[in-house]
């Protein structure tokens, strides 16, 4: 067993398929919004285009370029206001989630939320979880003015904590959000519970991708910074 010195500095998870099995509900919500506005789009391509991004992203691509903050800002509010209320009965942490967080808490390791959803939507999921004291700090994408997979997020949220990112491990579940990750120069630790494991495996940036959290404990964090000690 490695030194209990070699543990992270903090551990900062994404949200939506980190803390919570969200997605399918932002995939519906989506699916509703386009086909409303008779927006074409490809099913295979949405979770891609939509998930782990910020909605003003999703927004131009659908869209177009023209729209303004001010339209972005107001559909963004539609479309999550509809999110909370479909999914307020069904918040529920992933499995494993809790027994991680209690052994980071218990260890003293430093917790945060670092997500590309509007602060609304944070807030509402670590208060329906109840997990509001395991957590420093929530950082949304409202703070950042680059989205995933730039590292602006990763970075405020370790400047938060008053640690280097190197320090830090990353807990993420999109393509783009690994590479924000990554980009900050953080340990990343990829749950494949939004898209399938051998195509995370196959993206090859994060540092660790396990199926579930079920598998994963301080241990295995350690061996992620070891080599560095």
């Amino acid at each position: 067993m490695t030194s209990s010195s070699n543990l992270p500095g903090a551990a900062i998870f994404d949200m939506d398929g980190v803390l919570v099995d969200s997605n399918p509900f932002h995939i519906q919500k989506w699916v509703e919004f386009l086909d409303e506005r008779s927006v074409r789009y490809d099913v295979e391509e949405l979770p891609k285009q939509v998930l782990g991004h910020r909605n003003d992203h999703a927004f131009r691509f659908f869209f177009g370029p023209g729209m303004t903050k001010e339209e972005m800002a107001q559909l963004s509010e539609e479309l999550e206001r509809r999110f909370r209320a479909a999914f307020r009965a069904h918040a529920k942490p992933l499995p494993g989630l809790e027994s991680l967080l209690r052994q980071c808490y218990e260890a003293g390791i430093p917790m945060a939320v670092a997500s590309s959803a509007m602060a609304k939507n944070v807030e509402f999921i670590v208060d329906a979880l109840g997990f509001r004291s395991y957590f420093r700090c929530l950082v949304s994408g409202d703070e950042v003015q680059h989205p995933k997979p730039h590292p602006e997020i990763y970075l405020r949220t370790s400047e938060r904590l008053g640690l280097v990112p190197a320090a830090c491990v990353a807990f993420e579940d999109s393509f783009v959000g690994v590479e924000a990750a990554k980009e900050a120069g953080m340990k990343c630790v990829a749950i494949a519970s939004t898209f399938p494991l051998e195509e995370v495996r196959a993206h090859g940036r994060a540092d660790l991708v396990l199926p579930s959290f079920e598998s994963l404990n301080l241990d295995a964090l350690r061996c992620l910074f070891a080599a560095q000690h």
